[in-house]
Order: C-alpha cells, then sequence, then structure tokens
C-alpha cells in the first residue's frame, strides 16, 4: 500500500481522492450512480498503476568515458549505452544518471521504447573539479502510465568510475637534484665516451649469441668470452607522502592534503622526466605491508588520485619500506606532516651521506584544523623542520599561501624563499 501512495502522481492523488469523496457523498445521499463514478475514478490509478508494472525494466546500461582518465577541470565525455536483451517491448523512460556531486549536475534524458535486441546511445559531459575515482551510476528510470497517474521508480544498478588524476605543476631544476646519483638495481654505473651503451667482457652462457663472442678476450684468457653492453644507471628517487588525518589541515581542494598530493604528483613526474628511477611511497591499507610502492608514472598518478587520509599506522610502515629504498643512495623527497621523535629520526636517517633530501613539513594549524583531533599531542612542524634541517636536509614549512612550484624552487636550491631552512 506504501508503494502505491508513493507512485502516484499528483494527478492520480487527485483522481483517488475524489473517487474517495464520491463514494462517501454517494453513500451519505443515497445516490448510487454517484457512487459508481467515485467507484472507477478509485480503480484507474489502481489499474494505471497495474498497467505501468507490466513492463520488465531488464535494460543493459554500459558506459565508457572518453577519456577514461582526466585532469582536475578538464571535461570528459561519457557515452551511455543502453539495450534490452528481454524478449517483451521495453517503454519510453525518463532516465536520470547519478553521478558524483564533484562532476556537477545529474544529466537528464529520455529513452525511446527498446524493441527486443535494440538498443540507443546518450551522451552527456562532466567536468571534475576534484581528484579521485568519481562514480557514474546507477541510472535511474522512471516510467509513466499513459493516463499521467502513476509513476514507477526503479534503479539499473550498474555503475562505473572516472579517475581524475591530480594537477601536475612544473618544477624547475635545482643543483640539489645533482648531488648523490644513487644505484638503481644491480646494474653498475658506467659512462660510456661513445653513446650511451657501455660494454662489459663476461664468459660465455648457454643461450648467447655466437656473434657476440670477444675474441680477444677469448685467445687471452682461454674461455669463451663473450660481450655484454650495459646501459648507465638511472639516478635514484624515493618520494614519501604522509597521509595522516592529524598530519593535514583544511578540506576540499584548498586543504594540504591536496596540496601535498599535488607536490608528489609533480615531483615524481619532474623526476621520471629528467631521467630519475622514481619510486613513490604511500601508505595503503589494503597492501599487506600497509604501504604501496609505484615506479611507473600511470600507477603512480593513479595512487595520487585514490589517496585519502589515513590513520597513524602509516607512517611507521612507510619510513620502515623506504629504509630498503633508500639504502643505496639517490634523492629523497618527503611530504610530511609534524613527527615525533622516533619518527623524524627515523626519516632523517634516509637521506645517505652525500645525497640531497628534500622535505617539504605541512603545518596543518596554517590550513585550518578543521576542530580539534584526537590524539594529536605537542607535535610541532617547527620542531620537525629543524630536526630534519639538522640532519642535512632542505627544509620548507608549507603553509598555505607557498606556491607548489615555488616549495620546490625553494628547497631544489634554485631560488630562495623566506621561511626556507
Amino acid at each position: 500500500m506504501r508503494r502505491f501512495r508513493e507512485s502516484l502522481t499528483t494527478r492520480g492523488a487527485a483522481f483517488l481522492a475524489s473517487g474517495i469523496v464520491l463514494v462517501l457523498a454517494g453513500i451519505a445521499l443515497g445516490q448510487h450512480d454517484l457512487s459508481r463514478i467515485g467507484t472507477a475514478l478509485c480503480a484507474l490509478p489502481v489499474l494505471a498503476g497495474l498497467l505501468g508494472r507490466r513492463h520488465d525494466l531488464s535494460l543493459v546500461v554500459e558506459r565508457v568515458a572518453r577519456p577514461s582518465r582526466i585532469t582536475i577541470d578538464e571535461p570528459a565525455v561519457v557515452v551511455v549505452s543502453i539495450s534490452n536483451p528481454a524478449t517483451a517491448r521495453a517503454p519510453m523512460l525518463l532516465a536520470e544518471e547519478h553521478l558524483d556531486y564533484s562532476l556537477g549536475d545529474r544529466p537528464r534524458f529520455v529513452v525511446p521504447a527498446l524493441h527486443s535486441g535494440a538498443s540507443t546511445h546518450v551522451e552527456y559531459a562532466v567536468r571534475a573539479h576534484a581528484r579521485g575515482a568519481h562514480r557514474l551510476g546507477p541510472l535511474g528510470v522512471r516510467v509513466q502510465d499513459p493516463f499521467g497517474l502513476t509513476l514507477r521508480h526503479t534503479s539499473i544498478s550498474s555503475h562505473d568510475e572516472l579517475l581524475v588524476l591530480p594537477r601536475v605543476v612544473n618544477l624547475a631544476d635545482g643543483r640539489a637534484l645533482g648531488r648523490g646519483l644513487g644505484a638503481e638495481g644491480s646494474v653498475p654505473h658506467r659512462v660510456a665516451l661513445h653513446g650511451e651503451d657501455d660494454q662489459s667482457i663476461r664468459e660465455y652462457r648457454d643461450g648467447d649469441d655466437l656473434r657476440r663472442i670477444h675474441w680477444p678476450a677469448t685467445a687471452r684468457t682461454g674461455e669463451l668470452m663473450v660481450r655484454q653492453e650495459d646501459r648507465p644507471a638511472k639516478r635514484r628517487a624515493t618520494v614519501l607522502l604522509d597521509t595522516r588525518v592529524r598530519a593535514h589541515g583544511g578540506k576540499g581542494p584548498s586543504g594540504s592534503l591536496e596540496w601535498a598530493v599535488t607536490l608528489a604528483a609533480s615531483a615524481v613526474t619532474h623526476l621520471l622526466d629528467t631521467g630519475f628511477a622514481v619510486h613513490l611511497l604511500t601508505p595503503d591499507p589494503g597492501q599487506e605491508s600497509g604501504v604501496r610502492e609505484d615506479s611507473q608514472i600511470d600507477p603512480a598518478l593513479e595512487t595520487l588520485a585514490r589517496t585519502v587520509a589515513t590513520d597513524e599506522s602509516g607512517i611507521n610502515g612507510m619510513l620502515h619500506a623506504a629504509s630498503g629504498a633508500t639504502a643505496q643512495g639517490g634523492l629523497v623527497v618527503a611530504v610530511v606532516g609534524a613527527l615525533d621523535d622516533p619518527s623524524a629520526r627515523a626519516l632523517s636517517s634516509l637521506r645517505q651521506p652525500g645525497g640531497p633530501g628534500l622535505a617539504f613539513v605541512i603545518d596543518p594549524d596554517g590550513f585550518g584544523r578543521g576542530g580539534p583531533r584526537p590524539g594529536t599531542g605537542d607535535l610541532d612542524p617547527r620542531a620537525t623542520s629543524a630536526a630534519l634541517a639538522a640532519a642535512g636536509w632542505s627544509v620548507v614549512t608549507v603553509t598555505p599561501d607557498l606556491d607548489v612550484a615555488d616549495a620546490w624552487a625553494t628547497v631544489a636550491g634554485s631560488r630562495s624563499l623566506v621561511g626556507a631552512r
């Protein structure tokens, strides 16, 4: 009965109310014809509701976003394909696509009547103002009876997602990036005098190409020797992103977490473009180790797009994982909040002697904490900055008025700003 009341349109409710009044009036006045008219008015919405429910709305909805990965404020076109796999004809429908609020208003359109096996296509444009994996769907449909007395609502429970990548800012090269080369993997670092490849000699192994036999070395040693061409080792860089709730302040695009994600995305992109082998480390409760590591640009940007605030346990696991990644030296970039003394010491030790360390310490109070946070304690970002600076790191304290490119230029050594340590 409740579902029936909810399905009535204004016209249907008026018909039903008028019918009830006429039935009661006919009974009270002894006018049977009036009661018959009232009964017909009451029966009409009921019949209309049954008529609207005779259709089986077993539609199949598929979506394709072009492009499937966009950046903030970049438009995308979503193509919605609606097909009718049932044997019966589907009625004309009023459809509304459910979207995340950050993608804009919900598009509404009319789906024409579809015969068995038929399909139709609808397009709508979206523009995201925030990074993340935004949900597309489900598709809500409404079917109305021919008299307009009832309206049936249902939802086709299929959905897709549109991945919005974080904003990437162009960063400048700096003097600090050239110090502390580091070795990527077990490949020795050789600088060839001519070309990018250098050659070494090793013993012959089964399966080696016979054309690569080095005959002078074979004659000298008495054993088959082959040429092995080695690529010069890449410079190593490790980027750490602290996502603890109490490490950040503010909400939405103006919050410090968004600033940190933008800096991490920009740093990873810039370092990969300049020839570094980059390892991005972020806390991830879904991983067995509690830490996610990405070394390619596409997975790294996707990880940053899905990054959300985490609890306190993530920082220790990330620092532990980073100790192995930084053991061979190289550049270390840390975007962190205020740390306690053990964590600050662990982070300081990641920078190997002679290697550069760039630290961006978030001041959550500057971004606005948004209320008290349990367990905050007396952690002070200035103390963390001082500890890292004393350990030889290039440090800047991040405030809302500090631009990402300016912060990078400060610690990378290409510019001096007030607040850098």
